[in-house]
C-alpha cells in the first residue's frame, strides 16, 4: 500500500454507519487516524488508504463485528480468516465461490448471495432482509466487494465483471469501473454482478502461506486494491477513455508517457492485477455501453468507434460480453424509466 493511495470517502460511511448516533466517538476515531471528520459530508472526496485500513482494524475491534453491525448478526472476530481457510482447498473458482458463499452464511442473516451459471454467463445475486434504505446499500456493497475481493485474490489476477446492479441508488463514485465494470446501474431493483462464467473455471492458485500473508491485510487491503483509484490502472484507464479508440498509445507509448520501460510498466501493471490489453478490453466495453445507451449513433458506427472492423465482430463480442445482442440492450436501456 503506497502513500498516495486512496478511497473514496463514501467507504468510510459505510464503515461508521453504525456510529451514525454517536459523534463523538465516530469524530475521535477519525481524529485519531487522521481524518478530518468534515470529510465525510464531502461527496467527492477521498481519504488515505493507510488511515482507511487503520481505521478499518480499530472499528472492527470495537464493535466486534467484522461486518460494522450493518447485518443484525453480524461477523464475530475472526470470522473473515474462518471463511477464507476452506477456499484455498478448492480446485477452482467456481467450488471457492459457493464455499464461500456458504461460509458467508453461516455468520449473516440479513445478506445472502446465490450463484447461477447459464451457459457462458455467471451472476451472483444478493438478497437482503435490511428495512433501513441505506444500511442496506452499505451492506450489499461491502458483501459484494468482499466476495469479488476473494475471488480476486484466489485466481491470482482481476476478475473483469461486465455488468453490476444495486437495488437501491447511490451516488456514483469516480472509480466505480474499476471494480463494477463499465454497465454499473444503480437503483435498478436488485443487485447482482454478472461475469463470464470461464472466469469459473480458473484454478485457485494460493495457498497456505499465501493465506497467511494475505490475512495480514485483508479484509481491509481488497478495497483499497480493487478500488485504487490513484493506482496505474487507474491512470491507464483515464489516459485512454479520454482518446478516441484509434488514438490508443502502444505499450511502448505509454511506458513513455509514465516515464518508465515498457518491462516496467507491464510488471507495475500486474501487480495491481491487470495486463495493458486487459484495461483496454474494459474501455472498449465501456465506450459500447455508453454510446448504446446515448442512442444517437448507429450500431455500426459504435462498432467503429470501440474499434472493430466489422459490425459482426462487435455482435459477437457484445454477446459474449452480456449475453444478448447490442439492439437488445439498446432497446432495454432507452425503454427504463
Amino acid at each position: 500500500m503506497r502513500d498516495s493511495d486512496t478511497v473514496a470517502v463514501y467507504f468510510l460511511n459505510a464503515m461508521l454507519h453504525a456510529l451514525r448516533d454517536q459523534p463523538q466517538a465516530r469524530d475521535a476515531h477519525l481524529h485519531a487516524v487522521g481524518i478530518d471528520p468534515a470529510l465525510l459530508a464531502r461527496a467527492g472526496a477521498r481519504v488515505p488508504a493507510k488511515a482507511f485500513a487503520q481505521l478499518w482494524l480499530v472499528l472492527i475491534n470495537e464493535l466486534g463485528d467484522e461486518f460494522f453491525q450493518l447485518d443484525r448478526h453480524g461477523m464475530p472476530l475472526g470470522s473473515f480468516a474462518l471463511i477464507c481457510r476452506g477456499l484455498i482447498q478448492e480446485p477452482n473458482l467456481e467450488k471457492a465461490l459457493r464455499q464461500c458463499l456458504g461460509n458467508f452464511a453461516l455468520f449473516l442473516r440479513d445478506v445472502r448471495g446465490s450463484l447461477t451459471v447459464r451457459g457462458g454467463r455467471a451472476v451472483i445475486s444478493v438478497q437482503s432482509a435490511i428495512d433501513d434504505p441505506l444500511a442496506r446499500v452499505y451492506a450489499e456493497e461491502t458483501y459484494l466487494v468482499l466476495v469479488i475481493g476473494l475471488l480476486c485474490w484466489l485466481a491470482g489476477r482481476r476478475l473483469a465483471i461486465d455488468r453490476t446492479e444495486f437495488a437501491l441508488g447511490r451516488p456514483a463514485q469516480e472509480d466505480d469501473a474499476l471494480l463494477w465494470g463499465p454497465d454499473l446501474r444503480l437503483g435498478s431493483g436488485r443487485t447482482e454482478v454478472e461475469f463470464d462464467s470461464a472466469w469459473l473455471r480458473l484454478p485457485v492458485v494460493q495457498d497456505l502461506a499465501a493465506l497467511k500473508t494475505f490475512l495480514r491485510s485483508a479484509p481491509q487491503g481488497l478495497v483499497v486494491r480493487f478500488r485504487n483509484h490513484d493506482g496505474l490502472v487507474a491512470g491507464v484507464y483515464r489516459h485512454l477513455r479520454g482518446l478516441d479508440y484509434g488514438q490508443w498509445p502502444t505499450l511502448d507509448a505509454m511506458a513513455r508517457q509514465h516515464r518508465l520501460s515498457a518491462s516496467s510498466l507491464r510488471r507495475r501493471l500486474e501487480r495491481e492485477g491487470r495486463s495493458y490489453q486487459q484495461i483496454k478490453d474494459e474501455v472498449r466495453r465501456a465506450m459500447a455501453f455508453e454510446l448504446l445507451r446515448e442512442g444517437r449513433l448507429s450500431i455500426a458506427e459504435i462498432a467503429g468507434r470501440t474499434g472493430f472492423q466489422e459490425p459482426s465482430a462487435f455482435h459477437r463480442a457484445f454477446k459474449k460480453w452480456t449475453g444478448q445482442s447490442p439492439g437488445s440492450y439498446r432497446g432495454r436501456g432507452l425503454g427504463s424509466p
